[in-house]
């Protein structure tokens, strides 16, 4: 009898090994379902938010900006249906012929005295000088803030992290130190508009290749988004290695000493 069950045994063993490759197991019907359904979220989800956050966006500023038209120049007091999008044509329409004003002398001098009116309001002008200072640090387009990506090595040696440069560290922050000063900004995951300002000496900094909006979009996907990698030819500039980190059998072999 024992004979009988161990040849039985090493006949199983001997089929067992002969099986080389299992055959896939197929999806059930269900698994399929699941899977196209997600694969449906994915494909629609992008295209429903945007256009779901552009009607809201054109019907806020329609709401808001169509009822300060004259009844006798809105189009729509003409016509049996409403117009969608014209409070935003009004809109840049009125920022551009703000622009145009500034940009003569006249309207520089309204400006000026504007500034001086609101510099008199003990909390507005606080409120004013720091939105105006932001926006004409975003917006500037000679300006090169918020248009350059680093990598630092964050929170300790041999960890980096992802950081933009603001600008150059000025007055009593850069005069402290003997190198040149970077200010960045170092931002969180996944919200981006939270984190911290760091200043940083420049050659602690590694500049990267990408685009701010690339490096959004890393931050904002916790690393799942990442950037395409450059075209290859000749033009494209090459990447910068980041140093390998320093580890024992380095600094064991810089102690050595040649032996006679």
């Amino acid at each position: 009898m024992f004979k009988k069950s161990s040849d039985t045994e090493n006949s199983d063993e001997a089929e067992r090994k002969t099986i080389l490759v299992e055959p896939p197991v197929k999806p059930r019907p269900l698994a399929r379902l699941r899977t196209y359904f997600l694969t449906g979220i994915v494909v629609t989800a992008p295209i429903a938010i945007t256009i779901y956050l552009t009607y809201v966006f054109v019907s806020f500023v329609d709401a808001n900006i169509t009822p300060l038209i004259p009844a006798r120049y809105n189009p729509e007091t003409y016509l049996p249906f409403g117009i969608p999008g014209l409070g935003v044509i009004i809109a840049a329409f009125a920022l551009i012929l703000i622009g145009f004003l500034t940009a003569n002398y006249l309207g520089r001098s309204l400006l000026v005295l504007g500034e001086r009116i609101v510099g008199r309001m003990p909390v507005v002008r606080t409120i004013y000088h720091a939105l105006k200072q932001i926006m004409e640090t975003v917006l500037a387009q000679s300006s090169t803030s918020f248009r350059e990506v680093v990598l630092l090595e964050y929170p300790r040696k041999g960890v980096w992290a992802l950081a933009f440069v603001t600008s150059t560290a000025k007055g009593e922050v850069n005069a402290q130190q003997e190198e040149d000063m970077i200010s960045i900004f170092l931002p969180t995951t996944p919200n981006p508009t939270s984190g911290f300002l760091l200043f940083v000496p420049k050659s602690d900094l590694t500049y990267l290749d990408m685009t701010v909006e690339e490096g959004v979009k890393l931050v904002i996907s916790a690393g799942m988004i990442w950037p395409e990698p450059p075209k290859e030819n000749g033009d494209t500039p090459e990447k910068k290695k980041l140093p390998p980190p320093e580890t024992d059998k380095e600094t064991d072999k810089e102690t050595e000493t040649p032996s006679a």
